[in-house]
């Protein structure tokens, strides 16, 4: 099995599991490696050294950025989880919960810029929250 750093045009970087350097090339080849994040399919392997387990040495850059990014996927995740997706009618049941018109609880959907921005006009809280492509599907 070799595992390889890989990194999108945009710099998302993520790892790929694949059974030979030839699968990796056959796939790349094939356009069928994508990024997690924002579907990307221009993918490169980053280069990769042993990692020495010396106490005076530093966390490389790349590994501080990717764990900032995994801790944001986990929290996106969560967030996934415990809100109820509503979809389009995002606006329409925020407002209905907003006056008691539907039971309480957190919710997640679709909605324009003018619908946040009259809702927040009306008082309500609204966070916008762009989710990767990898969270828009079922959770496994």
């Amino acid at each position: 099995m070799k595992v390889y750093n890989l990194s999108c045009e945009h710099d998302h970087r993520f790892e790929g599991w694949f059974s030979s350097e030839d699968d990796y090339m056959t796939q790349l080849a094939q356009n069928r490696i994508e990024c997690p994040v924002c579907e990307s399919r221009s993918v490169n392997k980053l280069p990769s050294a042993p990692r020495l387990n010396l106490s005076t040495a530093q966390e490389p850059r790349g590994n501080v950025a990717a764990k900032i990014q995994a801790q944001i996927m986990n929290m996106m995740r969560q967030v996934v989880a415990s809100a109820e997706d509503v979809g389009e009618r995002f606006a329409d049941e925020a407002r209905r919960i907003h006056y008691n018109e539907s039971p309480e609880r957190s919710i997640r959907g679709i909605a324009s810029v003018a619908e946040c921005e009259a809702l927040v006009d009306e008082g309500i809280d609204v966070t916008p929250l762009p989710l990767p492509a990898a969270l828009k599907q079922p959770l496994q």
